[in-house]
């Protein structure tokens, strides 16, 4: 039986920037069970890693910061969309670690561009090739108020609180439903990064109810749920995968290892 019944629908995926990334084990698993893939990149020297991830399907450049070219490059190969992926998010840590409050303006703006705001501006170049049960999904983070997140913890936390409105907007004229996936920690190339993020991620890892860290291939088939009509009943929401991780901060080994240290 197909369960998610994406077979012969047609998905637009952002994100994918290596075999490691959510939104390649997204697509993966979506093309698995039959669906068809469209992609875009940031910049042109992505596009040949896509293309030899996915030889088979459409790659463009479109960059979230500049272009406004979305919905043409769209109709070169659809006339229908069945989903869409948001897996995008940048933040500038080339000058290492600082506090929170001495955060650069431009860098904030930026990566609230990119990482949160972009995923409005997308779904509305493309409400008028949305199928009529369409669903939009976004990828935020399981506790956006993960200070080891720099400043892109608040910057999550301003697209997980973009999602309902986002979801309410597009009530008024359509049944696309607006959801988000918040994701425990992930070992993506993405994430190597954020600074120390390596020993938050082991500590997240002692953290999951399950002493086993989320796998990237969890996350995505929560996604891919959440893109099918089988979730048709879940809009505005953010789905928690996190192994428990966020159920588990007093977790008594854990303690009990400090206790001994101090």
């Amino acid at each position: 039986m197909d369960f998610l019944g994406v077979s012969g629908k047609t998905f637009y995926i952002t994100g994918v920037a290596n075999k490691k990334s959510v939104a390649y084990f997204c697509a993966k698993t979506l093309m698995e069970n039959g669906a068809k893939c469209l992609f875009s990149v940031q910049k042109s020297e992505q596009l040949e890693t896509l293309k030899k991830l996915f030889p088979d399907s459409p790659v463009f450049v479109f960059d979230v910061e500049k272009d406004d070219n979305l919905l043409p490059q769209i109709k070169k190969h659809t006339t229908i969309l069945d989903g869409f992926l948001h897996s995008l998010a940048f933040a500038n840590f080339s000058e290492g670690p600082k506090p929170f409050h001495e955060t650069r303006r431009e860098d904030y703006l930026q990566a609230a561009q990119i990482s949160s705001f972009s995923l409005v501006e997308i779904s509305n170049s493309l409400k008028d090739v949305f199928a009529p049960d369409a669903s939009i999904v976004t990828i935020s983070i399981s506790n956006t108020k993960a200070t080891s997140y720099g400043y892109l913890g608040p910057i999550k936390a301003m697209l997980d609180a973009t999602v309902p409105f986002l979801a309410k907007s597009f009530s008024e004229f359509s049944k696309v439903r607006v959801n988000a996936v918040g994701a425990g920690p992930l070992k993506t190339s993405a994430s190597a990064g954020i600074p120390d993020y390596i020993d938050n991620y082991l500590y997240a890892e002692q953290l999951t109810l399950r002493k086993k860290a989320l796998e990237t291939q969890e996350v995505a088939n929560t996604v891919c749920f959440l893109l099918s009509h089988r979730s048709s009943g879940i809009n505005a929401s953010t789905l928690l995968v996190d192994a428990g991780m966020s159920s588990n901060y007093f977790d008594q080994s854990l303690v009990k290892s400090f206790a001994k240290t101090t």
